[in-house]
């Protein structure tokens, strides 16, 4: 595969070339016999600037509220207003075209100013986790090398204590929750937003950026130029930053847009990190686009989201497995009003089928699971609205997109019902990753003279196109030398009455290799009703002789990363330092 050079801001980079991706019709793909009624399988995507669909909304409907914050309410015509101020302000600093800006914050109204500011200023948006320890924080900023940095005076200590060792980084700008908060707010604010100090003497307030009377650069962007480097977990080693294109960042919003049915009378629930881009696109760019209204949380709260789908009528939500487990075991929820729902999904994680028959069981919605990566920015695949095949965590693919299973050893091509690793190729796939040309390179394979993206995420498709997700090519778990799936022992455990929330790892074992060990949240009716033996018997009767957990460990909470996924692999960690065993 060969790479060009280009030249963004005052680094370069090495890239796939643009111009070789066009939306192809593979019309001998199984899942086309299941596309969903009235969506067509070709899409045109826009060539412009990303910002341009908060520039349309605007002019459509200004006077409309595009965000709601705990009762804050910002116009249509008020977010493009601050959005062109930033970006005047920015330019005033003296950040170009290519430059990079940080945004380390969690979800705010400053967030969605603040990208489309960075993109409007025709620099790039970094989107960096608020919950980064130092070291990634600092990694991140000097890998950019970032000028700018927009974020929240909570954050602030941290900030300043890696700030001198980018040498690449002038300018702090901080804002404060408060300063989209109402005199009353609608909702209980969450801990975190009581703890709202004050700017320091020196910092750039972020009220200055947004009030700044000048003009707004002249746009030098096009759809071709990197607009994002979100960046991956990095919880493999070290995080990699993904490079996409306004171009790339449009495919997957209008994918979505389409496929989820979204029109400007939707009322959206925004609780997804918008660091993430599944939330990014699904909750913030997908609204923006058509018009609609974001309800935006800083934090996920049951209680707050439930009453908050009661009181705006949420019609679009889309979330993460855990939330909906947390959601299920709220008290009293079957009491609730959540009738105003017309679409609920989802990815970022395997969402259990005995979770999904209990959330269908009570708001009479199919899950929409789908799937996707940072470096497709969101979804490659989803659920077609009108036959969820539960079970199927991925779903079919998008337009535009093809998905094929291979052998990841030979390569080959593999027929359905087999597992392999998934490769994928479609106008949502990365640019390559920032400053890692050899990284770029091994993440691609060439197929039939075309280049798919390999996943890394082992898969089986149906006879019928739906893909089902078997686990991480890293995760599996070796025992005796069979293959054992975590993914799979934990969807069979989830049926289990007692059992909330289970994690499996792999622990050393001296005699088969690696065993298999359950981490199991209860449901607080069952603590101290049921004993760890108890959950291996049961899962002994149901799962292959070599798959079912030898270890049960009860601990109250499992591990979260910062987009709500369990974290399996801190708890894989800890195993690794235990040496096995209880």
């Amino acid at each position: 595969m060969k790479l060009v050079t280009r030249q963004v801001g005052d680094t370069e980079v090495q890239v796939i070339p643009e111009g070789d991706y066009v939306c192809e019709e593979h019309a001998d793909r199984p899942w086309f016999r299941y596309w969903p009624p009235r969506i067509l399988r070709r899409m045109d995507y826009p060539r412009t600037p990303l910002f341009n669909l908060v520039e349309v909304s605007a002019m459509r409907y200004p006077d409309k509220d595009a965000i709601i914050y705990y009762g804050f309410r910002i116009k249509y015509s008020e977010l493009w207003d601050s959005i062109l101020r930033l970006s005047a302000f920015l330019h005033d600093l003296g950040i170009e075209k290519g430059d990079r800006v940080a945004i380390y914050m969690p979800n705010t109204p400053h967030w969605v100013m603040s990208l489309f500011g960075v993109l409007r200023a025709n620099a790039i948006a970094v989107p960096i986790n608020p919950l980064v320890a130092p070291d990634v924080l600092e990694y991140i900023l000097r890998e950019t090398g970032a000028k700018a940095v927009i974020t929240l005076t909570q954050l602030l200590p941290r900030l300043l204590s890696v700030r001198d060792k980018v040498p690449s980084l002038r300018y702090v700008i901080t804002g404060r929750y408060r300063d989209y908060l109402p005199n009353k707010t609608e909702f209980k604010l969450p801990q975190l937003m009581l703890m709202d100090p004050e700017a320091p003497q020196g910092a750039i307030n972020w009220k200055e950026a947004v009030a700044f009377n000048g003009n707004p650069p002249t746009v030098k962007v096009t759809h071709e130029d990197l607009a994002a480097i979100p960046y991956t977990s990095g919880t493999t080693g070290i995080p990699k930053g993904v490079m996409h294109s306004h171009g790339t960042m449009w495919a997957s919003t209008l994918n979505a847009a389409v496929w989820y049915n979204i029109a400007p009378s939707g009322i959206v629930l925004t609780v997804l990190p918008m660091f993430h881009v599944t939330g990014l696109v699904h909750s913030v760019l997908v609204p923006l686009y058509a018009g609609s209204t974001m309800v935006l949380m800083t934090t996920w709260d049951r209680e707050t989201v439930v009453d908050a789908i009661e009181r705006y009528g949420i019609t679009h939500w889309t979330s993460i497995s855990t939330m909906i487990v947390d959601l299920l075991a709220m008290p009293g929820i079957e009491r609730r009003n959540l009738s105003s729902l017309i679409l609920a999904g989802g990815g970022g994680a395997p969402m259990p089928e005995a979770v999904a028959k209990r959330f269908k069981e009570l708001t009479g919605l199919d899950y929409l699971a789908g799937y996707g990566l940072t470096e497709t920015f969101s979804q490659t695949h989803v659920n077609p609205p009108h036959r969820v095949k539960i079970g199927s965590d991925l779903g079919i693919p998008q337009p535009c997109t093809d998905a094929l299973v291979i052998d990841p050893d030979t390569k080959e091509v593999l027929p359905a019902g087999k597992n392999g690793e998934l490769v994928v190729r479609g106008p949502n796939v990365f640019k390559g990753y920032w400053k890692k040309p050899e990284e770029t390179k091994e993440a691609f394979i060439e197929i039939d003279g075309k280049l798919y993206f390999r996943t890394g995420d082992v898969v089986y498709m149906d006879d019928e196109g739906y893909f089902f997700y078997v686990d991480r090519i890293k995760r599996m778990i070796n025992r005796a030398g069979y293959k054992v799936w975590p993914y799979r022992v934990e969807n069979i455990l989830y049926m289990h009455p007692a059992i909330l929330e289970v994690a499996v790892v792999a622990i050393p074992d001296p005699r088969v290799g690696e065993e298999v060990k359950a981490y199991v949240v209860l449901k607080p009716e069952y603590k101290g009703k049921v004993k760890p033996e108890d959950i291996i018997q049961w899962a002994r009767e149901r799962m292959s002789s070599y798959e079912y957990p030898r270890f049960v460990e009860f601990v109250d909470s499992l591990p979260k990363t910062a987009t709500g996924k369990i974290d399996w692999r801190m708890l894989q960690e800890q195993e690794r330092r235990r040496g096995g065993g209880q």
